[in-house]
């Protein structure tokens, strides 16, 4: 099993003088921290105008500073919205991203998820899918050596050689965002990893892992000429300390995290209030004082704990065979210092038992080879999104961003 961490860059109200470069500073030192402790990945978003939810418009630049801070961890576009900018600058920026890091960037793609981001840059959610699919036909070509043209319903680029190219040959690998279970079996139909941010149990892993391996090794459909990525990876919140209690105190973040999402999720095409007409952190706050047992079954929930809780529940996850786990510790108000002590004691503690997998690897194998079927799982029972221990909030009737 593979660990990574993932970045939102959140930084709930009230802002302050010297925030967001606090919070970048920050960021960077963890991944420092990070590579240092033997973590395998590191994931940025790319999100626009969503307020304290995500400061992270430009991933591919606090990436390529934190090539230069790190030595081994791999660096990840979790992901890069391919809706919102043209296929020859995200062709261009992963290459040098790959340059910067000497061959270490992961490439994930993604449509975004609201009109929030979407209306201003002149996409929407009923066509968003057919862009995504353009622009991967596009991209991939601008990867080899000589020039490559596109003409499409959405994209019309004349023939042109896209330099530099990246240091991995044919690509970095890929990957595609995946937030409902039909996604989940779309990046396995398109032979894409899939990085699953649905922060679900055990049982729902196992059944969405069966979906993708199915997808992937029975109904394979790509979308162009590419390497195709067989792995699964899923988000899961994080907090780490010498007990659980101790945990779940340093761990706020994470129902923050759970509410947001949910208060977001619950307007129509996930359309985010006007700016400065919701305060996001004192919504929670009174969401808190209201609901704390609900807070407290979330803080339950992903891998919040002990080491010794913590190992228990990843054997859970390591039966269902994910290939990665992506530690979410960034969130809310969650302190620097506890993020580090965090990463630290579970590299530390955690981390070994888990390293070598050969039963794992065959299973895998297997799989990919067709000597081991996979049951086709009826799955409806594991549509949710955010687990069953997850917040649940109402959106108050607020203005929305026109």
């Amino acid at each position: 099993m593979k660990f990574g961490i993932f970045y939102e860059l959140q930084l709930p109200r009230p802002w302050q003088e010297g925030g967001e470069l606090k919070l970048y500073q920050d960021a960077l030192t963890q991944l420092e921290t990070a590579d240092r402790c033997g973590y395998d990945h590191a994931w940025v978003v790319e999100h626009h105008f969503l307020e304290e939810y995500s400061h992270s418009p430009s991933p591919e630049s606090f990436l390529a500073a934190a090539s230069q801070r790190t030595r081994n961890i791999r660096l990840g576009h979790g992901i890069f919205q391919l809706t919102t900018n043209h296929p020859a600058r995200v062709a261009e920026r992963i290459a040098v991203l790959d340059l910067l890091s000497n061959g270490r960037c992961e490439f994930g793609m993604g449509e975004s998820a609201s009109i929030t981001e979407l209306t201003p840059f002149g996409r929407d959610m009923e066509t968003k899918k057919e862009v995504f699919e353009e622009a991967v036909r596009a991209i991939f070509p601008m990867f080899r050596e000589g020039g490559s043209e596109h003409h499409g319903k959405y994209f019309d680029i004349p023939l042109r050689n896209v330099v530099p190219k990246p240091v991995q040959k044919p690509h970095p690998p890929l990957w595609m965002a995946c937030s409902q279970l039909p996604t989940i079996e779309r990046a396995g139909q398109h032979g894409f990893g899939a990085l699953g941010f649905q922060f679900v149990s055990a049982d729902a892993a196992h059944a969405w892992v069966h979906a993708y391996y199915n997808a992937i090794t029975k109904r394979l459909k790509k979308l162009a000429d590419y390497e195709i990525n067989p792995n699964m990876a899923l988000v899961s919140f994080f907090m780490c300390a010498k007990t659980d209690e101790e945990a779940r105190a340093r761990a706020d973040g994470a129902t923050f995290f759970q509410f947001a999402l949910r208060f977001y999720g619950a307007s129509q095409n996930r359309q985010r209030p006007a700016p400065g007409t919701v305060n996001m952190w004192d919504e929670y706050n009174k969401w808190k004082r209201e609901n704390p047992q609900a807070q407290e079954a979330a803080l339950r929930g992903g891998l919040i704990g002990s080491p010794e809780t913590i190992r228990k529940k990843l054997r859970r996850f390591r039966t269902s065979h994910i290939d990665q786990v992506i530690l979410l510790n960034q969130a809310g108000k969650n302190s620097h210092e506890h993020i580090c002590e965090s990463l630290e004691l579970f590299a530390t503690e955690v981390m070994p038992e888990f390293r070598s997998d050969p039963e794992h690897d065959a299973w895998k194998a297997g799989v990919m080879s067709r000597a081991i079927q996979l049951e086709e799982i009826d799955t409806e029972a594991f549509s949710d999104r955010y687990g069953k221990l997850a917040v649940d909030v109402a959106m108050p009737a607020v203005a929305v961003a026109g």
